[in-house]
């Protein structure tokens, strides 16, 4: 596996108004952390090639393999929107019936699940499946963008404990996009702070929680943890 993808500058404007300017490695789990408005999902559709044809893009990036549909996974927000609402399960992965059964079985789901329409079933039930999906091709990178703010409290924490027992297991490059960063502590070993489309602090993610630089970190981490546990 390749140790990382370093984005070298990525850039991203319109009418000569720069929305995001960064450069950011990848290297085994890494989150991208910053509220709403901050860049992140720009930046991911960045790498996924979905920008909108009215953005401008410099997006200069080494790689040890070909950023495309085959070697990412993407994991949207919400599961219910992801899926063909008339479409059966089985119809919606792109591989054979035995990769399917192998996937279910890797993210915790019976085989019933094949011939259920989406709205047969739950939210984390719909998450598991859409990370299957996202496992289809043999993926070097795996996407996410707050892939649990649709989900109850009980099938947050299952979706989280599957994406950081998968992430070890396959050992594929995560980036975990999110502004909540009680999600990722477990998950992710490094984290980048992202504001007004610019990072402005990055490191190994218990480092940064425990003795964070920048005022807008704190004010982040205090909204998240209360009782300030990372400060002890």
């Amino acid at each position: 596996m390749p140790k990382a993808v370093d984005i070298k500058k990525l850039q991203i404007s319109v009418e000569n108004k720069k929305l995001v300017d960064i450069n950011l490695s990848i290297t085994s789990s890494t989150a991208l952390i910053g509220q709403s408005g901050s860049g992140k999902s720009l930046t991911l559709k960045s790498i996924l090639n979905l920008l909108p044809s009215n953005l401008d893009l410099i997006f200069d990036v080494k790689s040890d393999f070909e950023l495309n549909s085959l070697n990412i996974g993407f994991i949207p927000q919400n599961p219910f929107t992801s899926l063909s609402p008339m479409t059966k399960i089985k119809k919606q992965f792109f591989c054979s019936n035995e990769k399917k059964l192998e996937l279910l079985q890797l993210v915790g789901l019976e085989n019933f699940v094949l011939d259920r329409f989406p709205s047969e079933l739950s939210g984390g039930q719909l998450q598991r499946v859409v990370i299957a999906i996202a496992l289809s091709n043999d993926i070097k990178l795996l996407l996410l963008d707050e892939p649990t703010t649709a989900l109850d409290e009980k099938s947050k924490n299952v979706i989280l404990d599957l994406i950081n027992s998968l992430s070890k297991k396959l050992d594929i490059l995560i980036l975990f996009v999110t502004h909540d960063i009680n999600s990722i502590k477990n998950i992710c070993e490094e984290i980048v702070i992202i504001k007004n489309g610019k990072i402005i602090e990055s490191g190994k993610t218990l480092e940064v929680l425990k003795n964070p630089k920048d005022k807008y970190t704190k004010e982040l981490i205090d909204s998240t943890f209360e009782n300030k546990e990372f400060r002890k």
